[in-house]
């Protein structure tokens, strides 16, 4: 540790400081509490003392300060921590995305850090979580909404509000450390309990804990905003007798496909029309996780993640709905289109002016593999080693599993195999032109998003590098990530340091290494 102190502090002692303006101010709370959302209390991480945490509302053009107080105490659970801010592109601040040891070194028990940024005309689902190890899945995540006051389509929808926001997850009863280490010594990930939607759910011999109660009234069209904040598995969401269109993909509208059900991958946000346009009465929603077995744990029933669809007039009772798979078809990205307003296709069809693939292997499991390299977690962060002047690779520390990207490229990254890996990309959001599977690709009108699923094939997407910084590509099951499955992009390296698009670096980042540096152990 006394060795990257030093190279810490000598890096620091080069960095501008650069004063924002004023903000919209949020504080949070990140603390242990006991919570029971699928009725087995157990301690927990979670920001404010509730999970979901508490859900973030600003309009399009707002800036934020997220006061973040780290209030950790338990010594079974991770007592430093970061957050990341899923899907904002950070543009000019890379060290308030929140990955420890890539864009920041971790928040040291009994301090606090400013989370400072600009949503920068980014509109749509987003949302928020811990980035630091498996820390998020003992429960510190929530939704981001950015209202669009002249969202383009507001005509297709009546209602979008505080009910309308719905967050799909799983829940584990033993904690992420114990969970971790167990899976590093048998290689069998740990499977969830539970699932949850909104927050609430049931596992098998559990108590009936109320299903959440989603209300509407019949001839009203809902805007319902989707939030996989899970950890591990997708789930599969569908509203008995009901279909939706789809309209918004990771903060991207897209023209409107009607589906009867869609998978929705770990950490991928949607946004979807449901017409209430059925009989009054209670409907089931139905979410039921894929990923972890039943076998691996008894508790486990993917078919007891519910909640209520309830029509305004019908009675206070669970429904007796039946899964209605026959009224439509599973939600295929391929079918998705941005609107002309998000420019499709911008990128053009030429070829790109940088390529990488990435093949994942698992040569020692449960330990992943890109391009030969198991991803572990540098010493310094990479964008402290971006802004000490680290401008090719053997200037980066470890330089194997860093890519540098050139300014201003068209870049496509091709991920070929399955295993369901839904990867994203930081900093930006990706043009999908050829979809897993797929054999002719879209240079035309391709599905933008910012979490893709490597599911057969050679899932390609293409980017624009415009926005300097450090930006982690990972599969987002958090149990896969921690096991070595990511690598590091370093964008425009020079352009970091000086120029129109440099960083601002607020002092309290300064000041992050220096105090982790010195906890003992027991306090990382």
């Amino acid at each position: 540790m006394l060795a990257s102190s030093s190279l810490r502090l000598a890096a620091l002692s080069l960095l501008p400081s650069i004063a924002l303006g004023a903000q919209v101010i949020f504080n949070l709370d990140i603390v242990n509490t006991k919570l029971a959302p699928d009725g087995f209390v157990r301690d927990t991480v979670v920001a404010n003392g509730t999970f979901p945490g508490p859900t973030f509302k600003v309009n399009k053009g707002d800036s934020v300060v997220i006061h973040t107080h780290n209030k950790l105490t338990s010594p079974d659970m991770l007592r430093s921590t970061s957050i990341h801010w899923h899907g904002f592109f950070q543009a000019r601040t890379s060290g308030m995305d929140g990955p420890s040891f890539v864009n920041q070194c971790p928040i040291a028990p009994s301090t606090t850090f400013d989370y400072v940024f600009d949503t920068a005309g980014q509109t749509g689902n987003y949302w928020y979580h811990s980035h630091y190890s498996t820390q998020y899945c003992d429960g510190l995540r929530g939704a981001f909404v950015v209202y669009d006051p002249d969202d383009p389509m507001a005509h297709l929808y009546d209602v979008d509000d505080d009910s309308t926001i719905i967050t799909l997850g799983e829940w584990y009863h033993v904690l992420a450390p114990a969970g971790q280490n167990e899976f590093f010594k048998t290689g069998i990930i740990p499977v969830q309990d539970s699932g949850l939607i909104n927050g609430k759910g049931r596992y098998n011999g559990g108590p009936l804990v109320p299903f959440a109660v989603i209300n509407v009234k019949q001839g009203l069209r809902y805007r319902f905003r989707i939030f996989s904040i899970s950890c591990r598995p997708f789930m599969t969401l569908s509203f008995d007798n009901h279909t939706f269109d789809v309209i918004e993909l990771d903060g991207v509208e897209h023209d409107p496909v009607t589906f009867q059900n869609a998978d929705v991958y770990a950490a991928q946000r949607i946004s979807i029309v449901l017409h209430a346009n059925q009989a009054v009465n209670n409907y089931w929603i139905r979410a039921p996780p894929t990923g972890g077995s039943p076998a691996n744990n008894p508790n486990y029933n993917p078919n007891l993640t519910l909640a209520i669809l309830r029509y305004e007039g019908a009675p206070a009772a669970e429904p007796t709905t039946h899964d209605t798979p026959e009224l439509g078809t599973k939600m295929d990205d391929a079918l998705m289109h941005p609107i002309a307003a998000e420019g499709p296709g911008k990128l053009g069809s030429g070829p790109p002016d940088f390529a990488v693939t990435l093949n994942i292997a698992q040569p020692t499991a449960p330990f992943f593999e890109i391009n030969g390299i198991s991803y572990l977690s540098p010493s310094l962060p990479v964008l402290l080693q971006l802004l000490s002047g680290a401008a090719k690779p053997t200037d980066l520390l470890p330089s194997e599993q860093v890519i540098l990207l050139p300014p201003n490229s068209i870049v496509d990254i091709s991920i070929p195999g399955t295993g369901a890996h839904p990867f994203h990309l930081h900093g930006h959001n990706f043009d999908v032109i050829l979809e897993s599977n797929a054999v002719t690709k879209n240079f035309k009108n391709p599905p933008r998003r910012d979490v893709t699923p490597i599911n057969g094939g050679n899932t390609t997407f293409r980017f624009f590098t415009d926005n300097p910084g450090a930006w982690f590509l990972h599969c987002h099951i958090d149990w896969h990530l921690e096991a070595g499955l990511a690598v590091v992009f370093g964008e425009s390296p020079k352009d970091n340091i000086s120029g129109p698009k440099s960083q601002i670096v607020q002092p309290d980042w300064k000041t992050l290494c220096p105090t982790y540096d010195n906890l003992q152990p027991e306090f990382y």
